[in-house]
């Protein structure tokens, strides 16, 4: 089960790379956001020692992820597919709310996001099911039982209410079964369906305080200074960057702790502040790199598996980085995902270094010769 010695010339070291610098560029910032609330310094309690400990943590994931063979995974997916949906479940049941959702479980008095662990965990048993049926995947009864194994995970988080990730949940889907070969006709009906459903599927599900959220979004002038606030000063923050930024440490929204969550939702507001136009470009450019090194993974391997679960992967971490900038720069509401290896959080790391993990495994074995 583990990887062979010979196939460790095939290892991705750039991919390796490319995520330890967008996490040491999340850390520079996180360390910015984080100066008004703790001006003393880096401590055992500072969130960039936090990150700093979960992103070692991560590569050992990363580490045991690539070692173990990923087929192993796909042999797993019944019980994945049952642990993914207990935990969405038992997050609604003991979670603990945050600004309005039901997202997180602490345990050992670290919050734990069950849906980080549940995206990987479906992208994985989806995989195994269209590798399986590959040469059915225009058979309706396939494409729909396909979309009825994200069905469940998607609804469960949307009514936390997390309608970011619910998005993901679809674009992970839809990613992943046309490269299956579904018919383009098929996606796009139910793709068109769904959008025009969202509309009602909000107002059945969400309360109040989402509702509040869609008004602030279309107008956050209309409450400057309650729900539209971290909206218009996120817009600011980014706006008065320029092409250089005002400096590390030295942006005025950031430092004046304008924008709330700088170090989680609102980040890319700190990179536009204070490292301008071409700071965010060199972001993108770490991004770009990432995820070309995932859609080479998933372009040279052999096995069926290996590619959709790699373009599974691609499609989660593209559409993170896509609804994160579209937050701050007002082209969605605001819904929470955070951006990919740069945004706080420990669950979303550990989640996305095994995500790499399962990439490297996929390089290391894409030769079917070598076993």
């Amino acid at each position: 089960m583990i990887v062979d010695r010979r196939a460790i010339k095939h290892l991705d070291l750039l991919l390796i790379a490319t995520a330890i610098a967008l996490v040491i560029y999340g850390g520079l910032l996180i360390y910015s956001a984080s100066l008004p609330t703790y001006p003393g310094g880096l401590s055992l309690g500072h969130p960039v020692v936090k990150q700093g400990v979960f992103a070692i943590l991560g590569l050992g994931v990363m580490a045991t992820a690539a070692w173990v063979d990923y087929r192993a995974f796909g042999q797993a997916a019944v019980a994945l597919y049952l642990v993914a949906i207990a935990l969405l479940i038992l997050v609604l049941a003991v979670g603990e709310p945050v600004y309005g959702s039901t997202r997180w479980f602490t345990i050992a008095g670290q919050q734990i996001q069950a849906s980080e662990i549940a995206k990987l965990l479906i992208i994985i048993v989806l995989a195994r099911f269209l590798a399986d049926r590959q040469q059915q995947m225009r058979d309706i009864r396939v494409f729909i039982t396909s979309l009825a194994i994200v069905i469940p995970a998607a609804f469960l988080v949307l009514i936390e209410p997390d309608m970011g990730t619910a998005i993901v949940f679809g674009a992970i889907w839809v990613g992943m079964v046309l490269m299956a070969g579904a018919p383009v006709r098929y996606v796009a009906v139910l793709v068109g369906l769904v959008v025009a459903m969202i509309p009602f599927a909000a107002l059945a599900v969400f309360g109040e305080y989402q509702r509040d959220r869609l008004v602030n979004w279309i107008d956050p002038s209309s409450d400057p200074l309650g729900g539209g606030f971290a909206i218009l000063q996120s817009e600011i923050g980014i706006g008065s960057g320029g092409l250089l930024g005002q400096g590390w440490t030295e942006g005025t929204q950031t430092q004046f702790h304008f924008v709330q969550t700088s170090s989680t939702d609102y980040i890319f507001s700190v990179v536009g502040e204070e490292m301008g136009f071409v700071g965010a470009m060199v972001l993108f450019a770490l991004y770009v790199l990432l995820l070309f090194r995932g859609i080479r993974i998933a372009s040279m391997t052999e096995d069926s598996f290996g590619r959709l679960l790699a373009t599974g992967i691609v499609v989660m971490i593209l559409f993170q980085v896509f609804i994160n900038i579209a937050v701050n720069i007002r082209l969605l509401p605001v819904t929470g995902i955070p951006m990919p290896f740069v945004s706080q959080g420990g669950s979303s790391l550990l989640m996305l270094f095994a995500a790499v993990g399962l990439l490297e495994g996929i390089a290391l074995r894409h030769k079917r010769l070598e076993f």
